[in-house]
C-alpha cells in the first residue's frame, strides 16, 4: 500500500512539474485565464465520455456535498492554476517549480493549529530545510532582496497560489466517500464554470490571447496530465498515507520541474537553484524518515 502511494505521488509530481513548463510555453500563445478555462473544459469533456454513469449513481451523495465539491474545484483547480499561469508571465518555470515546495508549510501549520495533528521533530527539520530552499529561490539567492522582502511579481503570485493549494490539500480530509470518477468530474465542472468569469474579464480588458497551435497543444497537455492524471493520483495518495506525508511529495515538483525547464526551455540553472534543490531533497528524506521511525 505504501509503495503504491509513493508511485501515485511521484506521478503527480512529475505531471505538475510538467505543468510549470507548459505554462511557460503558453506565454504569448494563450493567456492565463483562457488557458485555465480551456484546460478544464477539455478535461471535463474527457471525463464525461466515461464517468457520467458513475456520476448518476452517486448523484445523491454529490447533491449532499455539492458546496464542498464546488469549493474544491474553485480553490484547488481554478484559483491555483490562474495564479500559476499568471506567475509564469513574470518569472521562470524553475522558480515556479521550486516555490511549490512551500505547500507543506501550509499543510503542516493548518493541520497543527486546526486539528492538532502532531508533527515529528524530523518532519519539522525537513520542512525547515525545504522552506530555506523556497526562500532562497524566491529571493534569487540575493541576501539584499531577502532582507528588503523584495519579491518578483511572479514569485509573489506563485506563493499566493501555494496558499490556495495547501488549503485545498488540508480540506481533502472532509471529502465525502465518493467514487473517484464522480469526484474528479464534479470538481472539473466546478473549475471550468468558476474560471469562466475570469476569462470574460480578461476578454473585456483586452488582454486575452486566444490559442494558436502551440496554445492548443499546451491546453491539451495540461488537461490530461496535470488536470486528470495528477489530481486523481494525488487524491488517492492522500487516502493511503494522509495529507502530511502526501504533501511532502509535492517537494518532488521542483526536481522534475527544474530538470524539464533546463531540458525543454533551456532556462539557466544557477548555483542557488542547485542548493535549493538539495535542501528540498534533504527535507523529503528527513520528513519521511521521521514518520517511519515511530512505527518501528
Amino acid at each position: 500500500m505504501i509503495l503504491r502511494a509513493y508511485l501515485f505521488l511521484i506521478i503527480t509530481s512529475l505531471s505538475w512539474g510538467g505543468n510549470a513548463v507548459a505554462g511557460k510555453l503558453a506565454v504569448g500563445h494563450i493567456s492565463p485565464m483562457v488557458l485555465t478555462s480551456i484546460r478544464w473544459g477539455i478535461a471535463l469533456a474527457i471525463l464525461l465520455t466515461f464517468a457520467l454513469p458513475q456520476v448518476r449513481r452517486d448523484i445523491k451523495v454529490i447533491r449532499a456535498n455539492l458546496p464542498l465539491l464546488i469549493c474544491y474545484g474553485m480553490f484547488g483547480f481554478t484559483f491555483f492554476n490562474i495564479l500559476l499561469y499568471s506567475a509564469l508571465e513574470y518569472t521562470t518555470a524553475i522558480n515556479v517549480a521550486i516555490e511549490q515546495a512551500g505547500m507543506p508549510l501550509v499543510i503542516f501549520l493548518a493541520n497543527f493549529f486546526l486539528f492538532r495533528i502532531r508533527v515529528t521533530p524530523a518532519q519539522i527539520i525537513g520542512f525547515g530545510l525545504t522552506l530555506v530552499g523556497v526562500v532562497l529561490t524566491a529571493s534569487s539567492g540575493s541576501l539584499a532582496r531577502l532582507i528588503a522582502l523584495e519579491l518578483n511579481q511572479g514569485d509573489a503570485l506563485m506563493l499566493l497560489a501555494v496558499l490556495f493549494y495547501g488549503g485545498y490539500t488540508v480540506a481533502l480530509r472532509y471529502k465525502p466517500v465518493l467514487h473517484w470518477q464522480s469526484m474528479i468530474t464534479v470538481m472539473a465542472a466546478s473549475a471550468f464554470l468558476t474560471s469562466l468569469p475570469f476569462s470574460a474579464f480578461e476578454l473585456a480588458r483586452g488582454t486575452a490571447i486566444l490559442p494558436d497551435t502551440t496554445g492548443w497543444l499546451v491546453a491539451a497537455f495540461t488537461a490530461v496530465f496535470p488536470s486528470l492524471v495528477a489530481q486523481v493520483m494525488f487524491i488517492k495518495g492522500n487516502e493511503l498515507i494522509g495529507s502530511n506525508r502526501a504533501g511532502i511529495f509535492i517537494n518532488l515538483v521542483p526536481i522534475f520541474g527544474t530538470l524539464l525547464s533546463v531540458m525543454i526551455l533551456g532556462e539557466m540553472l544557477h548555483v542557488y537553484h542547485v542548493i535549493a534543490l538539495g535542501l528540498v531533497l534533504g527535507g523529503i528524506w528527513l520528513a519521511e524518515r521521521g514518520k517511519r521511525a515511530p512505527a518501528r
